[in-house]
């Protein structure tokens, strides 16, 4: 779709109990878009906020019919969140990005420049993270990399979700239907001309992060991740089962020796080490198969992804809710 202002570009935003950012971040947005030649619509999808976050964008919209509301009927998460405003973006590029100002307004007219050239996907690359602890930091570029280790695809490192896609890739990745979607590994997978710019990301600019470490969304987000793109836990049990068969016959030959030396009691006590063994790796095989079929039960309920409550200054235009 292109207006005379040029093409449309959409910016999706997920977003809960955001009130604190949500002007800053509008105010930045409409400054940085008014450098740009294009038309824009800014899609606030809302996650269940409970403070004032609403009724600000409320607000706001009165003054600026670009920005349009999308609410969940309760809290789905982030990837939900984005999919939803993919649904609903009528842009003939999408941009999406989080509401905490952590990802630079400042940092669109690059992902632009670059759609521009050709590229249906533009991954944006941290090169450097503000206002988070060290560990936080090695973490989570640990994370990354395993995930990236035993992924069936070449997963970018450091790259989160802050993207541009063209309609195509758009269209291509609400196709996807799958549960608990690991949508940084989703739009990898499609495929298409994708290209990656760097930026610092900055710390949070007001209230508090919603995804502390010792929280459950990082470890979530990382398990989607690793079982949906990588097979690497079922090889590592391989590993530990072929390890396991050598230490048994190590253990067998060690006690044979032992039982040689009149030693019994040493006899049983390497036993008993072999057996709690294989107990052992036998528990860890069984996690690892029950999380692989837990994403395959998930995806065979059919549920839809998330539930739209209702919507302010937009129409349904794709994916039923």
């Amino acid at each position: 779709m292109t207006s005379p202002a040029g093409p449309l570009v959409s910016v999706v935003l997920s977003f809960r109990n955001e009130a604190e950012n949500l002007p800053v971040l509008i105010a930045r947005l409409t400054a940085m878009f008014a450098a740009e030649p294009v038309a824009y619509e800014l899609l606030f999808v809302n996650d269940a906020s409970t403070d004032g976050s609403v009724e600000i964008l409320t607000r706001l919209r009165a003054a600026d019919p670009r920005i349009k509301i999308i609410t969940m009927s309760r809290r789905f998460g982030v990837a939900e969140c984005a999919r939803a405003g993919f649904a609903y973006a009528r842009g003939q590029a999408v941009i999406y990005m989080d509401c905490d100002l952590q990802d630079p307004p400042e940092v669109i007219p690059r992902l632009l420049a670059a759609w521009r050239e050709g590229a249906e996907v533009v991954h944006t690359v941290r090169s450097r993270r503000e206002g988070e602890s060290r560990l936080k930091v090695w973490l989570v570029a640990r994370a990354y990399r395993l995930i990236r280790f035993g992924a069936t695809i070449e997963l970018p490192v450091d790259a989160g979700d802050f993207k541009l896609l063209s309609r195509r890739a758009v269209e291509h990745v609400l196709a996807l239907t799958e549960s608990d979607p690991y949508l940084r590994g989703q739009v990898v997978w499609i495929g298409f001309k994708q290209v990656a710019i760097s930026y610092v990301r900055e710390g949070r600019h007001g209230g508090r992060t919603h995804f502390p470490f010792f929280s459950r969304n990082p470890w979530k987000t990382f398990l989607v991740g690793l079982t949906s793109f990588s097979f690497g836990p079922i090889y590592a049990i391989a590993l530990l089962a072929g390890l396991g068969l050598v230490a048994s016959v190590t253990t067998a030959v060690a006690a044979f020796w032992m039982r040689t030396q009149a030693d019994p009691s040493a006899t049983v006590a390497g036993w008993v080490a072999l057996a709690t063994f294989f107990w052992a790796t036998l528990l860890g095989a069984l996690a690892v198969v029950g999380l692989y079929v837990l994403r395959a039960y998930k995806d065979i309920r059919r549920r839809p992804p998330y539930i739209v409550a209702s919507t302010v200054g937009i129409e349904k235009t794709s994916e039923s809710a």
